[in-house]
């Protein structure tokens, strides 16, 4: 049964809330998922998953943000994907199809709350619901494009432009601490390299560093070194 306090009706709107496209659901293939459903909790910065677990459910985030990332033997870190509220894990549904344990680990980055369907009902659905088969290839289908996306960042971008667009994006997202170990789990480079381009950032009057901070000062030179001209 649902569990965490929460009834049907109530999940069901939630759902609706976070889930794009559930208008389109089946109706008794969802009750049924639901059933065996149970609505998990998890504080900021606890595993969602470890590499090695075995996946024993399908999640679909309620609430919250989870980061996936990949992390090397030598211990370098790199961030894979984030989910948000009404996605789901490609990482989950590609253990669930293959009976495989997970290849990395996933970090809730605030408190979250997630639906979690059992393995048993994850394959019932898929196998008798169209809607939920497209529900999980699209989102599957979505989130594979981005991680190729950040592995050709990785490999074809120059890492002062990925540095550029990362700090415009912790910009736009208001975040006011930021260590440049956090910045390198982004680039998926070492905290070192990260350091040296900061610094270099900071001498030209780009940037300004603080303890555990890192502010724009010059918005126009990074905005026009993280979009780069085709010529560049």
């Amino acid at each position: 049964m649902v569990g965490g306090g929460t009834d049907k009706s109530s999940l069901k709107h939630r759902l609706a809330i976070a889930v794009s496209g559930l208008a389109d659901a089946d109706e008794a293939v969802l009750d049924r998922l639901l059933e065996n459903a149970q609505v998990v909790r998890l504080g900021h910065d606890r595993f969602v998953f470890h590499a090695g677990d075995l996946c024993q459910a399908f999640l679909v985030l309620l609430d919250g943000e989870v980061r996936v990332q990949l992390t090397a033997a030598n211990g370098r870190e790199v961030t894979l994907y984030r989910i948000g509220p009404g996605g789901s894990c490609i990482l989950t549904t590609s253990c669930l199809l293959s009976d495989d344990h997970y290849p990395a680990e996933a970090i809730a980055e605030s408190d979250v709350e997630a639906l979690a369907i059992p393995a048993s009902s994850f394959q019932s659905a898929l196998e008798s619901s169209q809607w939920f088969r497209r529900f999980v290839f699209d989102g599957f289908s979505s989130r594979l494009t981005s991680v190729i996306q950040k592995i050709e960042q990785i490999a074809f971008t120059a890492i002062d432009v990925r540095l550029a667009a990362v700090l415009l994006e912790l910009d736009r997202k208001g975040v006011q601490k930021i260590t440049h170990h956090d910045i390198a789990v982004e680039l998926g480079t070492a905290r070192e390299v990260v350091s040296r381009h900061l610094k270099r950032f900071e001498s030209q009057g780009w940037v300004r560093l603080g303890r555990g901070q890192v502010s724009i000062v010059d918005r126009p030179q990074v905005e026009a070194l993280s979009a780069p001209s085709l010529g560049d």
